[in-house]
């Protein structure tokens, strides 16, 4: 399930549209001011797969938040929609220009506001593909660099724990079994037992330390990461 922080002063507002994404099958928490929405943030070993956020805030705005989050490397890729009473080209221009990857003005439909979203979100996931760049959650692996982190913080791994990682992170959520892993990780070729998988599993999992625990066991199949 994508998760979405939404930052909205509007209480009525904030609640109707959470509604709205929780039935469309979102998990989303809401906040009132930039504070809520930055301990939240900060204190989380997982991040948002989307933040909505209102221009107009009491104590810090909209504006202001966004342009923080773009210049902070664990923040800057989390897909960001603005939303806003201000219908004005030059309220607009200024968001687009922070960083915003859309744009709604209030007030605005339920339906259209999810579609959007899930077009950001397309749009996301497509470029970091393009990138080279795997992520889930708090986990990011770069094919281009070659370098894996997990909360933010590097994370050194051997080449075959990379490779399982960016195997396990292209098919996330779903059911791999160990024999797949085998033939697609160590090669058709490699004559070694399925016990293999499991070590590098573990080891994998040590490595990546609370992060690891997005990589599941299946009982009596393989593993699988994510839900």
């Amino acid at each position: 399930m994508q998760t979405v922080f939404l930052v909205e002063d509007d209480e009525d507002i904030r609640e109707l549209t959470a509604y709205a994404l929780e039935n469309a099958g979102f998990a989303c928490t809401g906040f009132e001011d930039g504070g809520s929405f930055w301990e939240a943030l900060l204190a989380g070993a997982s991040l948002p797969d989307m933040i909505l956020l209102d221009i107009m805030l009491p104590g810090e705005d909209g504006l202001s938040i966004l342009k923080k989050l773009r210049d902070h490397p664990r923040y800057e890729r989390i897909p960001v929609i603005m939303l806003t009473a201000k219908s004005g080209e030059a309220d607009k221009v200024r968001g687009l220009n922070f960083g915003a990857d859309d744009y709604i003005p209030k007030p605005f439909g339920v339906t259209e506001l999810i579609a959007r979203i899930h077009a950001v979100l397309r749009r996301a996931a497509s470029a970091g593909q393009e990138k080279g760049l795997l992520t889930y959650e708090n986990l990011a692996l770069d094919n281009e660099r070659h370098t894996v982190t997990a909360d933010g913080e590097g994370v050194a791994l051997t080449f075959l724990e990379f490779e399982l990682l960016r195997y396990l992170l292209l098919n996330a959520g779903l059911v791999l079994s160990r024999d797949r892993l085998m033939d697609a990780v160590w090669g058709y070729d490699y004559k070694g037992e399925s016990r293999t998988v499991d070590v590098h599993v573990k080891s994998l999992r040590q490595k990546l330390g609370p992060a690891g625990e997005h990589i599941k066991t299946v009982r009596n199949v393989g593993y699988k990461l994510g839900e």
